[in-house]
């Protein structure tokens, strides 16, 4: 049995190993098979699916790793703040330093 092209996309979305991933849609199919009594057509196809994405679903959940990307995530916005609240002061300056002084930009008066 042929598993999906998206098996390592949903396994690593999902936190498990390919292997595992592989194991789940067997299990799936098997479920399938036995759900809808047919095996190929697009009933099977898409219990199978439901089936696999429901059991991927309950193995993220029963895995104890922490979540530790929303937490770095924030750090990093903490972290970036003052350097864009900076970049923030230092182009209001340089506008307001080139409307009072627009010979010493190269622009006249007259242009803007």
């Amino acid at each position: 049995m042929q598993t999906p092209k998206l098996l390592p996309w949903y396994a690593s979305k999902a936190g498990v190993s390919t292997e595992r991933a592989a194991i789940l849609w067997r299990r799936a199919v098997r479920q399938a098979t036995a759900d809808t009594g047919w095996v190929g057509n697009s009933e099977y196809w898409g219990a199978a699916m439901d089936s696999f994405l429901r059991q991927l679903e309950e193995e993220k959940n029963s895995r104890c790793t922490p979540r530790v990307t929303p937490l770095l995530r924030s750090q990093n916005l903490m972290w970036r703040l003052p350097l864009l609240a900076m970049e923030d002061v230092v182009s209001a300056v340089s506008a307001e330093w080139q409307k009072s002084f627009p010979r010493a930009t190269g622009r006249s008066r007259e242009a803007a």
